[in-house]
């Protein structure tokens, strides 16, 4: 009886054992991606190419890295990992943004123009519950909205094909990173608070007709729990993933809008920071110390990356802004 209870025991430590090895092999982050672009027989560029390639691209390297796309995953190891499947909605977040905006500014000359059905249905697809396991399943939604994407591709590098458009403007590139903005600014306030900080508010200020539906308090005292700090620092970390594979393929595609407005310096600004987010974390766990104690605060570190790509995103903007 004893040894059959030993051997019992020691199946489930071997178990156990191979359990947690698959799921630090599955924890491993992808590498950001390079851009791709194409070019006609004459040599001339084909705008959107690199944009859109790096769209699918960035989600095909979600769905087939080792483990496949775990957010939804009801068994072990995947059921008790947070950091993958918080990097896969961060990044997810991000696509979900420039398929938006490739569905409403990019592929569209002007407000009376029509959306392309293709992104228009990938764009839906996308739009489905990232812990879909069941039908539809995420994965099986976010693969059609792949092959949607490569249609639309496909359009746009035929030369005699007119039916789809990929327009290269300093006014729908501006449109996009006002999204990128409001992402950028919403994560640093989210890796801040793992600190713990009182915040006046600030929700009328400039306006002094504004009003809001319900009283605000003048201040809030905004703390991450602790449970959530590691949760945030990896959404926060895919986010800037997906954003930084995006930003190289708009180097490409814009890159005659970004030389008559000289932004392109700006514009590498925001891609070195966002390469910064990317170092390898040497740390098993995502620690929260104070911010001048004795322990790292990894949030803090983040947080400053974050908000200095944020900032050049405002410089960019504000250039691409001008006449």
């Amino acid at each position: 009886m004893q040894v059959t209870r030993n051997k019992i025991l020691a199946v489930f430590g071997v178990l156990g054992l191979v359990l947690y090895f698959v799921s630090v092999w599955w924890s491993v982050e992808p590498n950001p991606i390079k851009p791709v672009s194409s070019q006609t027989d004459n040599g001339k560029l084909i705008v959107g190419y690199a944009t859109t390639t790096a769209l699918i691209d960035t989600m095909e390297t979600l769905l087939d890295k080792p483990g496949g796309w775990l957010s939804n995953d009801i068994m072990p190891p995947s059921v008790m990992m947070d950091n993958m499947p918080a990097f896969e909605f961060g990044a997810l977040e991000q696509v979900r943004d420039l398929a938006l905006t490739m569905r409403k500014e990019f592929s569209r000359s002007q407000s009376q123009s029509t959306a392309d059905t293709d992104l228009l249905g990938a764009h839906s697809k996308l739009n489905i519950d990232n812990t879909s396991w069941l039908v539809p399943s995420a994965e099986g939604e976010y693969r059609d909205a792949i092959k949607l994407l490569k249609l639309y591709r496909a359009k746009i590098n035929d030369a005699d094909n007119n039916n789809a458009q990929f327009y290269a403007r300093a006014d729908n590139l501006n449109e996009w990173l006002k999204e990128v903005q409001k992402r950028l600014g919403s994560m640093s306030q989210h890796l801040s608070a793992s600190v713990g900080q009182e915040r006046l508010n600030t929700d009328l200020a400039g306006d002094s007709s504004a009003r809001q539906s319900t009283p605000g308090l003048s201040s809030n005292e905004i703390k991450t729990s602790w449970w959530k700090i590691d949760d945030v620092f990896y959404e926060s970390r895919g986010s800037a993933w997906a954003l930084l594979n995006f930003m190289r393929a708009i180097e490409v595609d814009f890159a005659d809008v970004l030389e008559k407005k000289n932004a392109e310096v700006s514009l590498r600004q925001i891609i070195r920071e966002l390469e910064a987010t990317q170092q390898t974390v040497w740390s098993p766990l995502v620690l929260n110390g104070n911010g001048f104690g004795l322990v790292a605060n990894h949030s803090l570190v983040m947080a400053n990356y974050i908000s200095r790509a944020n900032a050049a995103v405002i410089d960019l903007t504000n250039l691409l802004s001008q006449g």
